[in-house]
């Protein structure tokens, strides 16, 4: 998205038309950054991938780059994204080794039809000679983990949206949507704008009975008002608090930091992911050719890898700036329950336990707590109830039923042979193929009206896990075995709250004596180098440059009339309504006349052909729909204005050659002149169609909030709005006789331009393979 930003600028990017060999992406950026630009550890991952990059520029958050990334993951729905590759005129993978093909989501469908797609996807996954891993093997993102492919310091994605688990062992995991999938497979290449970048410091240490998922339960719904919206995280600490995060703890709270609004979620390269590299290098090689590994698995995770890995460590330097600051005392936590139906409603364990909630199905399921040490959680509670039954495993409570699926098969085999597989099944568990399953409301198990489940999966809100009529909580694997033993939300009664306790200590914009002193050591190493080399401290990817060159086909200008769309968090479904997202026989026409109708039915009317939309805040949230982006273009509008707007819609306007714009200022000054700035939630929840379950799977939208005053939601303002592209500036006349004012933006740099002045980012792959044909 195209972001007003006056605090910085972009450097002038190029496109990977640009660059004659994608490998080099790697290579090209490989250098530690130099203290004059100091980087966090997520701009110096980026660097390493992003292609074009000069010498003398370094990424920082807000720059658009062209990114060749490490590897590019899918899942079931790797034949849409297939068909959509084969659409563009592609017909080989660019780098089969970049590519990853897994099958995970819809395991239990054992119809003619899902068989189909599956063998299709084995089949291509073949005959392009990628890395393939059949139903049944795993979750991919697991999958990703435990085979290696999402190594510390790389940058990583896939066309799912818990790709951001990868952060958990130091790689730079993010989603991607389906056409970023298909253009990565034809060219090794697709662009990202690295996000703001905020950093969880995390003081104290877990105590006994509190655990990863803990942690993240409590950030998402302690800080529950969007502060890491879109935001890239990075994780770090005293060394207490992070030896207290083992690697599997810090997989799930990377994996639901997609939850909590972020887009990444990064932890450190510290001795804790070291010593389990460690034993992975070990295992790997003692185990070079066995027949749940892929057969460079002991490449990937080599001990001489590893000391290359920490001899370089990369580490965010000292003087690197962040858009926000959180801390959390791990120390002062205690189990959190999550929902119902809602991640930021979070909630200490005791209290809700007090409540007797009755439950009817529990669920230790997902890629967010399916690991052996989780299972080994749940089953130390039966275990424990065991000792106190004559040795046998107790049954859980009469009338729920307790399903449990592993993250991996070798997750699943690790805890058979520990014993703990077999303890949950002899308590009544029922036992699932490892992977998704009813995390996304598929297979068996799934909740029913008027029921209550509680599960350890990522995901709680409405009708996710089956009906909407339902209440879904979330929690640790030892709570929801805990809770599925006595048949009501409970704990298996190991935390023990500390003397002195108080409440949660945590907080925002405050950092710890040790991070101000590293910044004024940063500063002042800074100073000492630009007194010694003569050049500015502010050498990075930006420019003073106050005009930038501007492709042919793409405007120099975009002018027309402000329509003020006044609301927040619009949906991708009140954008495009989601009855009609699957039908293929939808014209243009039909599009432009739908635009906006679950939003407000009198916008069709309204809107003319040339007119600028401005919306509110998060806009395009929700679902990740083309549609949303391709049916504004049917109505012939050029540009969308919002105050902030929703990633994957964002990505998906790019990709089909919309352009956007973030100017918060704008909402404001249209607000104060139209309508009361106080706005209130009136959306209901909107039920996603199921076959979204094969685009890249985002949460619900937000509630979508109107003014409290003024009811028309679209409105012709007699404002005019200019882009000037080539000096990076918007000119605004509020009425023919009002006053006129214009504000920086972001320049444009030529990647992006270039996707839109070919009409897209497929129109733009079709031209790269015909120029290398």
């Amino acid at each position: 998205m195209l972001v007003s930003a006056p605090s910085y600028r972009l450097h002038a990017d190029v496109f990977p038309s640009q660059i004659e060999d994608s490998s080099s992406a790697a290579i090209l950026s490989s250098l530690q950054s130099p203290a004059l630009a100091p980087q966090t550890l997520t701009e110096k991952i980026v660097q390493r991938y992003s292609l074009g990059l000069a010498n003398d520029q370094y990424v920082k958050a807000g720059d658009y780059v062209t990114l060749s990334p490490h590897h590019c993951m899918t899942h079931d729905n790797s034949w849409p994204t297939a068909l959509k590759f084969m659409s563009i005129g592609a017909s080989k993978i660019h780098d089969p080794r970049q590519i990853v093909m897994t099958l995970d989501h819809d395991v239990q469908n054992k119809s003619e039809s899902n068989l189909k797609k599956y063998r299709q996807i084995e089949e291509f996954a073949k005959k392009q000679k990628v890395d393939f891993f059949p139903a049944g093997r795993g979750i991919g993102h697991q999958i990703m983990v435990e085979e290696g492919y999402a190594f510390p310091g790389t940058m990583t994605v896939a066309s799912d949206s818990h790709s951001n688990m990868y952060g958990g062992v130091g790689c730079l995991g993010t989603p991607m949507v389906r056409t970023d999938a298909a253009c990565i497979w034809a060219t090794g290449k697709t662009w990202w704008q690295v996000p703001p970048i905020a950093k969880v410091t995390f003081t104290g240490a877990l105590h006994k009975g509190v655990t990863g998922k803990d942690v993240i339960v409590a950030l998402s719904g302690l800080f529950n008002n969007d502060e890491v919206l879109n935001h890239a995280i990075e994780f770090t600490g005293s060394r207490e608090a992070m030896m207290s995060l083992s690697v599997d703890a810090r997989l799930t709270i990377a994996n639901m930091t997609t939850e909590w609004g972020a887009l990444t979620g990064l932890f450190p390269m510290d001795s804790v992911l070291e010593k389990w590299l460690r034993y992975k290098a070990t295992e790997a090689a003692l185990y070079e050719s066995a027949e749940l590994s892929n057969a460079l698995t002991f490449k990937r995770f080599s001990h001489q890898r590893l000391d290359e890995l920490f001899e370089n460590r990369l580490f965010a330097d000292p003087g690197a700036k962040y858009a926000k600051n959180l801390h959390l005392d791990l120390s002062t936590l205690s189990p959190y329950v999550s929902g119902p139906n809602s991640v930021k409603l979070a909630t200490p364990l005791e209290e809700l336990s007090a409540q007797n909630l009755t439950i009817d199905k529990a669920y230790l399921v997902s890629c967010t707590n399916s690991r052996a040490s989780d299972l080994a959680a749940a089953a130390k509670v039966f275990k424990d109830a065991a000792k106190e039954n004559e040795g046998k495993v107790p049954k859980i409570a009469e009338g729920v039923k307790f399903y449990i699926a592993a993250a991996s098969l070798p997750e699943q085999r690790a805890a058979e042979e520990a014993g703990d597989w077999q303890a949950m099944l002899d308590a009544g568990a029922i036992a699932l193929p490892a992977g998704c399953g009813p995390c996304i409301g598929l297979g068996t198990g799934l909740l029913e009206d008027g029921e209550i489940g509680i599960s350890a999966s990522n995901r709680n809100f409405k009708g996710r896990m089956g009906s909407q009529k339902a209440k879904a909580y979330l929690a640790s694997p030892e709570v929801v075995a805990a809770s599925a033993l006595y048949g009501k939300i409970s704990g298996p009664g190991w935390y023990e709250r500390p003397e002195g306790w108080s409440g949660v200590n945590m907080g925002e914009g405050v950092i710890t004596a040790e991070e101000a002193l590293q910044n004024v050591i940063g500063q002042f190493d800074i100073a000492i180098e630009t007194a010694e080399q003569g050049v500015s401290p502010d050498q990075s990817t930006e420019t003073n440059e106050a005009v930038i060159d501007v492709l042919p086909g793409f405007p120099e200008e975009v002018k027309g009339e402000i329509v003020f769309l006044d609301a927040d968090n619009i949906s991708t479904d009140g954008i495009y309504p989601g009855k009609y997202t699957y039908q293929d026989d939808v014209t243009k026409e039909k599009m432009a006349e739908v635009c906006m109708e679950n939003y407000d039915a009198a916008f069709p009317s309204i809107a003319r052909e040339n007119d600028i939309i401005v919306a509110g805040f998060n806009f395009g949230c929700g679902s990740s729909r083309e549609q949303a982006a391709t049916s504004i273009l049917a109505k012939k509008i050029p540009l969308v204005v919002a105050g902030s707007l929703g990633n994957t819609f964002s990505r998906n306007a790019i990709n089909n050659a919309l352009p956007l714009l973030e100017i918060p200022r704008l909402v404001q000054r249209l607000r104060e002149t139209f309508s009361s700035t106080k706005i209130q939630s009136s959306q209901q929840n909107v039920k996603e169609p199921s076959q979204n379950r094969e685009s890249l799977d985002s949460p619900p939208p937000a509630p979508q909030a109107s003014p409290e005053k003024e009811k028309q939601l679209t409105r012709r303002t007699g404002w005019t709005f200019t882009w000037d592209v080539r000096r990076s500036k918007v000119i605004v006349q509020e009425s023919e006789e009002g006053k006129t004012w214009s504000e920086n933006v972001t320049a444009l740099p030529p990647n992006i331009q270039e996707i839109i002045a070919r009409g897209g980012l497929e129109k733009w792959v079709k031209k790269e393979i015909e120029a290398a044909a």
